[in-house]
């Protein structure tokens, strides 16, 4: 049996996670969001007090990253919720801190490589819906449909804001606004897997759509390639 796989890669902040579990919902396929993924193994490797240690624990890192024990679990009225070691960490791995933590993560070819076949393995059928910042370029380069959404940093530092308000937590636009600049800047200049689109990808800026409006766009797009 064929398995479909799309891809939805993008900056962060742009709304992918979000649309990816709607699109997932949509088709009834299985979701990977790959940025937690980062985000989980950064947090773990904090917890273990390893994170400023990568380079003389690097063995004891990869290993981690291989037995990673994650679970996603989609709940209807919340969204996707996320375990770690059986820990729901669905909104500590949200913060700025852990997201520092997953771009520091993402940067290193050994902890990228680790996570790769963990990555692989969630494509099962009748298909997967794979967010995260290269799953059309490098994790799937064969998906049936990829699709990069963008926003501008303004934009993106508006909706972190709301989110994190949401959340009761306390959010300065200045400060994530700044965060995300910086976090695009490392993504996009990293030596490994940096982040751009597919060349074969279908570009959406969401910055002045919402999301029914994005949604929409992205099923008559994937209609189209699974026709």
């Amino acid at each position: 049996m064929h398995i479909h796989v799309i891809t939805i890669d993008g900056p962060s902040g742009s709304g992918k996670g979000t649309l990816a579990a709607k699109v997932a919902q949509h088709y009834g396929y299985h979701l990977l969001d790959s940025g937690a993924l980062y985000r989980l193994l950064g947090l773990s490797l904090r917890n273990k007090n390893l994170l400023n240690q990568l380079d003389e624990k690097m063995t004891d890192c990869v290993e981690i990253a291989r037995q990673l024990d994650i679970q996603f679990i989609a709940n209807p009225n919340e969204g996707i919720q996320i375990l770690l070691e059986g820990q729901d960490v669905t909104l500590v791995i949200r913060s700025e801190e852990i997201g520092a933590c997953a771009s520091k993560v993402a940067a290193i070819p050994e902890l990228r490589t680790a996570l790769l076949q963990r990555q692989h393995d969630f494509a099962q059928a009748p298909g997967l819906i794979a967010d995260g910042r290269d799953m059309g370029t490098v994790v799937f380069k064969e998906a049936i449909a990829k699709i990069y959404l963008t926003a501008s940093a303004q934009s993106r530092a508006e909706r972190r804001v709301k989110q994190l308000q949401a959340m009761g937590l306390d959010a300065k636009i200045d400060a994530i606004l700044a965060n995300i600049e910086d976090r695009d800047r490392r993504d996009m200049e990293r030596s490994v897997a940096p982040l751009k689109p597919a060349e074969d990808a279908f570009l959406i800026d969401s910055s002045l759509l919402n999301i029914e409006q994005v949604f929409e766009m992205m099923i008559q797009y994937i209609d189209s390639k699974l026709a």
